[in-house]
């Protein structure tokens, strides 16, 4: 597992630990559990690829993606809410450290562009 996954938890140096011990209570990961982890890590990893895209198809899916996160419902099998409660993992738990992770909102997206005014003043 890559050590950016483990960025969320931000300074719980102890969640690792933590949440290692949840899929070492059994002899092997359930094939069901292995699913929903690797569910969870493909959206970490796409919630930071496409955080600051700048194209359509890119803002899509970063959309997508944060709505899955942010979406407080667990009326679909495969939901935030409850991959989460299947993983043993608290979502806002989650949630905050992933939002922490990504920076102050609308930083990625201002990188390198200039205002109206320092545009004209060039």
């Amino acid at each position: 597992m890559e050590e950016s996954t483990f960025a969320i938890v931000g300074n719980d140096t102890d969640a690792p630990r933590r949440y290692f011990d949840t899929f070492r209570r059994s002899e092997y990961l359930e094939p069901e559990k292995a699913l929903l982890l690797a569910i969870l890590e493909d959206a970490i990893h796409l919630f930071h690829k496409y955080r600051g895209a700048r194209d359509r198809a890119g803002k899509e899916r970063f959309r997508e993606v944060d709505a899955w996160f942010m979406h407080e419902s667990n009326h679909w099998l495969f939901s935030f809410e409850n991959v989460c409660d299947l993983l043993a993992l608290d979502p806002q738990y989650v949630r905050r450290g992933l939002l922490a992770s990504a920076g102050p909102a609308g930083l990625t997206e201002k990188r390198g562009r200039r205002s109206a005014a320092a545009r004209e003043a060039a």
